[in-house]
């Protein structure tokens, strides 16, 4: 990139929204959902789909990530926003916390 395109850039657009450090902390939180040896594919791909609103491509994606790794990042945003997503995860007997 040249020097002339770097300072054509300013931060002045609704998408170059800058945030503070303790702002960034409060929204970057996710939600790390863990493999199990007792929930099946097709319940954690649902339980995407109905709690986080993934699409069915997005949900099977995560669902392998967390089989061959171990865990998975599938929301994130504020503990605010994540914290009933979790909660209801959960409650489907899924192992998952907000970090």
């Amino acid at each position: 990139m040249k020097n002339s395109d770097i300072n054509a850039h300013h931060p002045d657009t609704e998408s170059d929204v800058l945030l503070a450090p303790e702002e960034v902390a409060i929204a970057g939180k996710q939600i790390i959902l863990y493999n199990d040896d007792f929930n099946t594919f097709d319940h954690v791909i649902d339980s995407l789909i109905k709690i986080c609103k993934h699409e069915p491509m997005q949900a099977e994606q995560c669902a392998y990530i967390v089989h061959y790794h171990g865990k998975c990042s599938v929301k994130n945003g504020s503990y605010d926003y994540l914290e009933p997503m979790c909660t209801a995860l959960l409650e489907r007997g899924l192992n998952a916390e907000i970090e």
